[in-house]
């Protein structure tokens, strides 16, 4: 079941759901996907994957981190300032799945759906910072 299904499944209907929830909980399920990954890359006993699977668990873990710093943060700015750097470790997260997929560590089929997810929270986590941008009162 893919994290849309599940959503739905789990909410019924989700059109009300504040966006900052619907990425806390995306990114949860990203980390533990994340872990997934890293513990299938220890198992294949290469240096490369382990160090490119170890970058890749600490962007990945880091951005559900701050996400939900940016659940406390004390303006809008620093909500927005948290925000990007979890979208700055999104991104980094892209580039390691790239280079794991680059390098032949790992299929693309065991990677094409995170690597898909991984676009999909920078493009939430993006659409919430214009947003909240076009939103504040400078």
């Amino acid at each position: 079941m893919n994290y849309e299904t599940h959503r739905l499944a789990r909410d019924g209907d989700v059109a009300f759901m504040p966006a900052i929830f619907d990425i806390r909980e995306r990114a949860l399920a990203y980390s533990l996907r994340a872990v997934k990954l890293y513990q299938a890359l220890q198992k294949k006993r290469d240096g490369a994957a382990l160090i490119i699977g170890k970058q890749l668990l600490r962007s990945a873990l880091s951005i559900g981190a701050n996400i939900a710093e940016a659940q406390s943060a004390e303006s809008k700015a620093d909500f927005v300032h948290k925000l990007g750097i979890a979208q700055k470790e999104a991104r980094e997260s892209a580039y390691w799945l790239e280079l794991l997929l680059r390098s032949a560590i790992l299929p693309s089929n065991r990677l094409d759906e995170l690597r898909k997810e991984t676009g999909e929270i920078i493009a939430v986590i993006t659409t919430i910072i214009v947003k909240t941008k076009a939103n504040r009162k400078c």
